[in-house]
């Protein structure tokens, strides 16, 4: 059994009440979903207190509400106004949201990007950058809303054209690309030399973590001594470098636990530990718990 992402087939399925009608109208494959008006707080509180892998990329634009998620390691807060990016693969706990939030949205496997883009690759679709979120101004907000309700219109047409909705995707993400290309260059530059490191860092961590927990391995990526990284880390984020490594970790453990039926064994060997008694031991100092426990949810 693989990984129990939550892929668009399941929501597809969350999408409908107990008599299997559907809540709503936008259109959901197994490779694209164009959102108009989710119930996003049934959609969050159905997913609420776990962790999730999305195995598609997807493009938010909340338009009501906030909402207080936990992303790729890191604590966010999407605000109605905002867009949000994340890549496939991309680890959310869902965290605290208001009632009234609404938004529009994209989400899609790699295989349709890659037929929806198949002559150049927008930036932050090259692997780079696994998620964002920022501030749209009323002009940017306005012409994603208009290329979103384009597409769904397209899509909704009795005799729609693949073709033409494999460009307003593109168009959208291009659009969507050309924003955050627009506000990483800004806000790149307003950043000190530590706060660029300390990014670096978490990206870094949030790519290598299950394959490396020395600290060393991370402070020569960046070109610093391991004494500095550390000391740069703590100061910028109030929480040491290990402690990064390890949440990290444990968080892909009770993924692995949680949603997967892989031996103890296989999850260990697939995270370069040395032995599966040294991978229990590791869990259990970080959560209190066993690896058996947490599986069987024994909290």
């Amino acid at each position: 059994m693989e990984l129990n992402h939550f892929t668009l087939k399941q929501l597809s399925e969350l999408l409908h009440d107990d008599k299997g009608e559907r809540l709503l109208d936008d259109y959901i494959s197994e490779n694209l979903l164009v959102a108009r008006n989710p119930p996003v707080a049934r959609l969050l509180s159905h997913l609420a207190d776990d962790t999730y892998v999305l195995p598609e990329m997807r493009v938010m634009v909340l338009l009501k509400g906030s909402s207080q998620p936990t992303v790729n390691l890191l604590p966010r807060r999407f605000e109605a106004g905002q867009v949000v990016f994340l890549s496939h693969n991309s680890i959310v706990q869902i965290g605290s949201f208001s009632a009234d939030i609404e938004g529009i949205g994209i989400s899609l496997t790699d295989e349709l990007a890659s037929l929806a883009m198949a002559s150049a690759m927008p930036r932050m679709l090259d692997g780079h950058v696994r998620d964002f979120n920022f501030m749209l101004s009323p002009q940017e907000l306005e012409q994603l809303q208009a290329i979103h309700t384009l597409l769904y219109r397209t899509m909704q047409a009795p005799q729609r054209n693949s073709q033409v909705i494999l460009h307003l995707v593109s168009a959208f993400f291009w659009q969507v690309d050309h924003y955050w290309s627009q506000y990483e260059s800004q806000n790149r530059s307003t950043l000190s030399r530590e706060q660029r490191l300390f990014t670096d860092f978490v990206q870094l961590v949030s790519r290598y973590a299950t394959q490396e927990r020395n600290i060393d391995f991370y402070a020569g990526r960046l070109f610093l001594s391991p004494r500095y990284m550390s000391t740069l880390v703590k100061q910028v984020s109030g929480k040491a470098a290990k402690q990064w490594i390890d949440d990290a970790i444990v968080t892909r453990m009770k993924v692995a636990l949680r949603h997967t039926s892989k031996s103890v064994a296989l999850i260990a060997d697939e995270m370069n530990f040395p032995s599966p008694s040294f991978f229990c031991k590791y869990f259990k100092r970080l959560t209190g718990q066993t690896p058996q426990a947490y599986r069987e949810g024994r909290v």
